[in-house]
């Protein structure tokens, strides 16, 4: 979940070790095939998402062990997306059909928009949609682009531009941190609270390491038997699932 642009589709390709866009199915386990009419008036990028439809279902090839679902950005104040988000949170959190059940979710909010961080889109969500056991992680995308903040920082500083390179890692990671608190700080205080909070970076690289992503989420997790099915599904880590076999 989470705004336009926040990275989302990007994340679940890294996961699934993929370049590849998913395929998608209804919530009958039907591929949903468009029609060229279908296409051209929602787009075929648009529709490659599931025109952000929530019931549908996003299976990469690569990894069809993950099952995702991509809800639609409701940060422009529409009622009906976001109750149409809750409604489907909200029941398949509660069914006590394994594969009906959303196991976790994943909240991104991306970083280029760090002056804006919590809008009024987040604090509805973690106020109003109780997700009951199921975890939700917030992820803290496009991190990378602090590194370019930094870099404008101590030019406008005076410094020059080879010495501002030099220090910029530190400055971005300042600024992730304080972003980070200022971030904790207004959603730690909503009724229903994320349960951790987990920064990424250098997604946009083919091949990047998701261990961490999918370590906190199996943290997250609240029953054993999920963790464990989670690590398993997890593919491209062999040694992420030795780490939860020792540690178990």
């Amino acid at each position: 979940m989470g705004r336009a642009n926040a990275g989302k589709t990007t994340i679940l390709q890294r996961v699934c070790n993929t370049a590849d866009k998913p395929e998608i199915f209804d919530g009958n386990g039907k591929k949903v095939i468009p029609s060229p009419v279908m296409a051209n008036e929602v787009g075929a990028d648009d529709f490659q998402r599931g025109y952000h439809n929530i019931e549908h279902e996003l299976v990469f090839q690569s990894n069809p062990g993950y099952v995702f679902h991509d809800s639609s950005g409701f940060e422009a104040g529409s009622t009906q997306q976001f109750d149409d988000m809750k409604k489907f949170v909200t029941s398949h959190a509660a069914t006590n059909s394994l594969e009906g059940r959303i196991h976790a979710i994943w909240y991104c909010i991306p970083m280029t928009d760090y002056e804006r961080t919590v809008t009024a889109a987040e604090q509805k969500f973690f106020n109003e949609c109780d997700t009951g056991h199921v975890p939700v992680v917030v992820l803290l995308t496009k991190v990378d682009y602090f590194y370019l903040v930094a870099i404008e920082e101590l030019l406008d500083e005076g410094l020059k531009i080879g010495e501002a390179k030099s220090r910029a890692i530190a400055r971005a990671s300042q600024l992730l941190e304080k972003w980070q608190v200022h971030i904790e700080h207004i959603l730690d205080q909503c009724k229903f609270p994320p349960k951790f909070y987990l920064p990424l970076t250098r997604m946009h690289e083919e091949g990047m390491d998701c261990a961490a992503l999918i370590q906190c989420t199996a943290s997250a997790l609240n029953e054993e038997g999920l963790e464990r099915l989670l690590i398993s599904t997890q593919q491209s880590s062999i040694a992420l699932c030795i780490e939860f076999a020792i540690r178990r």
